[in-house]
């Protein structure tokens, strides 16, 4: 995250590289059975392997590839293969959707990871502060599903609705969005308007 400054306010805001994304394949309703359009990011000169080589055809060696369903059946794209999208598809003001993965936070407890408020302190307990207590009745003899235990936490989808784009630079496709994004520095973003 970084900030910057408006009127002479600061505004907290997350640096993201929105792009150049290549439009790699086009999918359609009689050829593939749905709607959507492939977009590679992330030009790399690493090689890759024939088939995807095949596919990609002159469009380049990209790290990423991503697929995003179209939202009806009958929407008409003036998007064809080897369009580029960048930043310029989004305007300062703008409300959009950020999802990422997560930061991964390891194994915790129940007191990080539900906000469980742990036993007292004090009248006899020693080392139950932090432990989640009861897990189950006397009658089921199992731990019910769903159960909020100790686990793995973080490293999972997440999204953020209603971030404020608060500016472009569109000289290195970099969008400014108002808050905090999902997922560690380097993070793959999916951002919707």
């Amino acid at each position: 995250m970084s900030q910057i400054w408006k009127d002479d306010k600061v505004i907290p805001a997350t640096l993201v590289q929105a792009g150049p994304v290549s439009v790699t394949q086009i999918r359609t309703k009689e050829k593939d059975g749905y709607e959507a359009i492939q977009v590679g990011f992330d030009a790399t000169k690493k090689r890759i392997n024939k088939p995807l080589r095949g596919h990609l055809k002159n469009l380049g060696n990209f790290r990423h590839l991503r697929e995003f369903q179209l939202p009806t059946s009958n929407f008409q794209l003036p998007i064809k293969v080897g369009d580029i999208l960048d930043v310029s598809q989004f305007q300062e003001g703008d409300k959009v959707k950020v999802s990422g993965l997560s930061k991964g936070k390891g194994f915790q407890g129940v007191v990080k990871r539900h906000g469980f408020h742990g036993g007292p302190k004090t009248h006899g307990q020693k080392n139950r502060l932090r432990a989640p207590g009861s897990i189950g009745a006397t009658a089921p003899q199992r731990v019910m599903p769903g159960k909020k235990m100790p686990g793995r936490m973080g490293g999972g989808r997440t999204t953020v609705k209603n971030l404020k784009i608060v500016g472009i630079d569109k000289g290195n496709n970099i969008l400014f969005v108002k808050g905090a994004a999902p997922g560690t520095k380097g993070t793959l973003l999916e951002i919707r308007g």
